[in-house]
């Protein structure tokens, strides 16, 4: 069969959507990923050859009365109009939306052909898309038990956050520590803001670097699109070893290497976080829809396998006091990186390609 999955606009969104498509793949079936225009996007399907990939006009809902109001609705009707094209010519059997607006016009376009829609909804609170995107929908799949109080119960199915293949197994240390130009002996420390950076925390972070020069850490800092060369310069003025770098497509190895992150919070990050058992630092980006950065990540600190810091309190003392501490205690960081562990979901992906394909086949 064929399938639609819509997946583009963030990481969090992105990299869930091919683990499922892999799945699909590995099953025999032919899969068109939806993207938008963003150069995430881009970045992350490069070489990406298995799969057809269409691009869909990027939108973002602004208020009801802002002068952006018209070319939202222009934008999206546009895209809507390119999904029933697709379509046309495609012939899916359903369509998979993975989040945010650019899966409500291809969910729409599914409806529009009367085939199974399916809506996956990552984090522990839903944002306004997918509040939408789970009315028109058949079914809504979640990522997290706690999210299923904002949907109809009768058509939720929590299947945890799908991963990647190649997130799935962790490689060898000194292989993957070998593969940044660190070394083995020191503690490595992961630092990453999600698919599109982030600056509060790389400020959090190299300001840290002072109070941690004799820890004998070494660091993988992505860094996103900006700051990489002022974050390479701490680092060297520190005397830190480190690899630093806008972004990476070698994250098992990162993962592998690392023995404690410092992160945000959106929900992909932290699957793949709990499928290495990795203790965390988690501090959720501020101003993300319904705060649903720091629900998530209260759901891991209250499971013992992170420490929640408010962007607010995410001062480079208190970064580096934290960092200090795990490194210091090392019986705790082993109890949390357990933690971790333990809320690693069992074969998401192949769950939710189960309750695609079972509906698909009605």
């Amino acid at each position: 069969m064929k399938f639609v999955i819509a997946a583009g606009g963030t990481g969090g969104h992105l990299f869930p959507g091919l683990a499922v498509g892999e799945v699909l793949l590995t099953r025999g079936h032919e899969v068109m990923l939806l993207i938008s225009e963003k150069e995430i996007d881009a970045q992350a399907t490069k070489g990406r050859s298995e799969f057809r990939i269409e691009r869909l006009p990027g939108i973002g809902l602004p208020r009801i009365f802002s002068p952006a109001a018209l070319s939202f609705v222009r934008r999206f009707l546009q895209g809507l109009q390119r999904c029933r094209r697709l379509y046309a010519e495609f012939q899916p059997s359903a369509v998979l939306g993975m989040g945010g607006f650019t899966s409500t016009g291809p969910i729409l376009a599914g409806r529009f052909r009367k085939i199974p829609t399916f809506v996956h909804e990552s984090n522990a609170i839903p944002g306004k898309a997918n509040r939408l995107n789970g009315r028109l929908a058949d079914t809504v799949l979640l990522g997290f038990e706690e999210c299923r109080r904002f949907f109809p119960k009768e058509r939720c199915e929590v299947t945890g956050t799908p991963v990647r293949k190649d997130l799935t197994q962790r490689t060898d240390r000194a292989a993957a520590l070998s593969a940044f130009s660190l070394t083995p002996g020191r503690k490595t420390l992961l630092v990453m803001g999600g698919s599109q950076g982030a600056q509060g925390i790389n400020t959090a972070v190299t300001g840290a670097l002072p109070q941690l020069g004799s820890a004998q850490i070494q660091a993988i800092h992505l860094t996103g699109a900006t700051g990489e060369a002022e974050v390479r310069e701490a680092y060297r003025a520190a005397g830190i070893p480190a690899f630093v770098a806008p972004f990476s497509h070698q994250m098992g190895d990162a993962y592998s290497a690392a023995d404690i992150a410092v992160a945000r919070s959106g929900a992909a990050s932290l699957t793949e976080l709990s499928q290495f058992g990795l203790a965390s630092i988690l501090i959720p980006y501020p101003f993300a829809a319904e705060d649903h950065q720091t629900h998530n990540a209260n759901i891991f600190a209250q499971a013992g396998a992170a420490i929640l810091l408010q962007q607010r309190e995410a001062t480079p003392e208190a970064v580096a006091r934290e960092l200090r501490t795990l490194l210091d205690e090392l019986p705790r960081l082993s109890e949390m990186s357990a933690a971790s562990a333990r809320l690693a979901p069992t074969r998401a992906a192949e769950r939710v390609a189960d309750a695609i394909l079972q509906r698909a086949q009605v």
